[in-house]
């Protein structure tokens, strides 16, 4: 008996894969790990509730969403654009990184991890949160607030939380546009 396979194109990190054949049924995660070597994400509870999984799904109208990927199928993402925690940061012709996002760094600076296995998650959370304030700020007093909202599903089991909504506060407060007073 063979497994089913359909074939799969999207975009992934600015580069278009496939058509791929691809079985039916894989989880994106899966996919993105053992088809494509992207590693980044990470596999966490299977079941969409630790948000570990999260990459962007770019919308037709250029606006990032979180989307998780162990319980959507990679045959659900046909056609879509999505943006792993490797597509984040620029590179250079060699595929190194040569700059990292504004949140990346701060999550760096403010020690935004433990172990590190939720800051894929994290970082994608917080960078689809500061996009969103560039379109629609928020005013100072209601940042925190808003930044618990955005991050409130993303679960750090090493309880780094104070140190990612810090993180996530100085790029608000850094980036014009994004706080009003």
């Amino acid at each position: 008996m063979s497994i089913e396979k359909r074939s799969l194109t999207l975009t992934i990190n600015g580069q278009k894969v496939g058509p791929v054949d691809a079985p039916v049924g894989m989880p994106m995660i899966d996919f993105l790990h053992d088809h494509l070597d992207l590693t980044g994400t990470r596999f966490g509870c299977g079941q969409g509730i630790c948000h570990a999984c999260t990459v962007m799904e770019i919308q037709p109208d250029g606006i990032p969403i979180e989307t998780r990927t162990c319980i959507f199928d990679a045959h659900f993402f046909n056609g879509k654009t999505l943006i792993t925690i490797e597509g984040q940061a620029k590179r250079d012709e060699h595929g190194e990184v040569s700059d990292l996002t504004p949140i990346q760094q701060a999550f760096i600076e403010h020690f935004s991890f433990q172990c590190g296995y939720c800051t894929p998650g994290f970082v994608t959370a917080a960078t689809v949160f500061v996009e969103s304030l560039k379109r629609q700020p928020v005013k100072r007093a209601d940042l925190q607030s808003r930044i618990e909202t955005a991050l409130n599903d993303h679960i750090c089991r090493c309880t780094g939380y104070v140190r990612y909504y810090q993180a996530v506060q100085d790029v608000a407060l850094k980036t014009p546009g994004c706080v009003i007073d």
